[in-house]
């Protein structure tokens, strides 16, 4: 039987872009379960969301649609790494991922759950898993944020010039202005960095994001 889960809360995000590539995506999720941290992830749509803004743009669809399209393709993701990687486990409110990490295993909290728990988030394509994953850390209390990329990100950037640069989504930075923990990116140039990371989110590792 696995050992529970005993350190800081983290919320790390792995992007859904992150499917063009098996074996990297294993390894991630692999490190992530030598971890003692309480991680909590959110995933993003990737090629599932791809599909929706294909839809939308042969039907004409609203972005309000969309939208609840895009969370449920995220779900997908979800649902495929959870079967890459059996220490996984869905869980849609915060008692599902405490019993997760009671049991040792790591949840990956569903992103229509935030949006329909009255969080009040726009229903928009300005809103991507970079800013559900602000959100849940916010609600969740967690001690740092990490989002995983194919991309990397300058050694130390704002929330501003990273919305800029298109490495996060239009809101990211209001929602990121509220967290008082640390916020780093891990890319591909950083991967090997994430263990240690998500056990000390208050380091130097990863690229830097501030809300400067």
């Amino acid at each position: 039987m696995a050992m529970p889960r005993t350190g800081d809360r983290v919320i790390v995000k792995i992007g859904g872009s992150l499917t063009a590539d098996r074996g990297r995506l294993r390894e991630i999720l692999s490190s992530l379960t030598t971890a003692s941290a309480r991680i909590v992830i959110v995933t993003g749509g990737g090629p599932y969301a791809d599909a929706v803004r294909e839809v939308q743009g042969r039907l004409g669809i609203s972005d309000r649609l969309a939208h609840r399209q895009a969370l449920a393709a995220m779900n997908l993701f979800a649902e495929a790494i959870c079967e890459l990687e059996p220490a996984l486990v869905m869980a849609t409110s915060r008692n599902e991922v405490d019993a997760a990490h009671a049991a040792g295993r790591i949840p990956i909290f569903l992103t229509d759950r935030i949006q329909t728990g009255g969080g009040g988030l726009p229903e928009s394509w300005a809103l991507t898993s970079d800013s559900y994953a602000a959100f849940l850390a916010f609600e969740l209390d967690a001690v740092g944020l990490v989002l995983v990329k194919s991309a990397d990100a300058p050694a130390s950037a704002s929330t501003g010039e990273l919305a800029r640069d298109g490495l996060v989504d239009a809101a990211f930075p209001s929602l990121a202005a509220r967290l008082s923990c640390p916020i780093r990116i891990i890319g591909p140039a950083t991967v090997d960095q994430l263990p240690d990371l998500v056990g000390l989110p208050r380091s130097k590792l990863g690229s830097i994001v501030t809300n400067a």
